[in-house]
């Protein structure tokens, strides 16, 4: 069975203090996991969005995923195994690494109104990254 996993990165501010929202529909049940990333920019948070779901994934042993994104920028890295801007470059080097750890992973993009419950998880992820640095202060 083909796991769908959702996924959205969230920044307020750009940079500004960001977070990921991965929402998974599996057989054993739905998963919310909103991540607080800190600071980095929307495009980073992206990013970090994908490579935190295939950990999740791993860890929960799911073995075959279709991951669904609202970022052009990370579906089209994946799909053409490049990045135009060097400084993604790190994360979709993580990312493929990751994914060929599963039997079958693929990346696809959707419109956001699609992708409502992870960008909902993404910003309460943001809260969250906002609340950690308030309390270092």
């Amino acid at each position: 069975m083909i796991t769908e996993v959702y996924i959205d990165g969230a920044s307020r501010g750009n940079p500004g203090p960001s977070g990921a929202g991965i929402y998974i529909k599996a057989d054993s049940g739905q998963i919310r996991v909103p991540v607080p990333l800190g600071t980095m920019t929307n495009h980073h948070a992206e990013f970090a969005a994908l490579s935190e779901a295939l950990r999740i994934c791993r860890s929960r042993g799911l073995k075959a995923l279709s991951i669904r994104t609202d970022s052009q920028i990370v579906a089209d890295a994946v799909e053409k195994r490049y990045v135009k801007r060097s400084e993604f470059a790190r994360y979709l080097e993580e990312i493929l690494d990751l994914m060929n750890g599963f039997d079958l992973c693929f990346v696809k993009w959707i419109p956001s109104k699609q992708n409502r419950e992870a960008d909902s998880l993404s910003k309460k992820a943001v809260q969250m990254s906002i609340e950690a640095d308030n309390d270092e202060t």
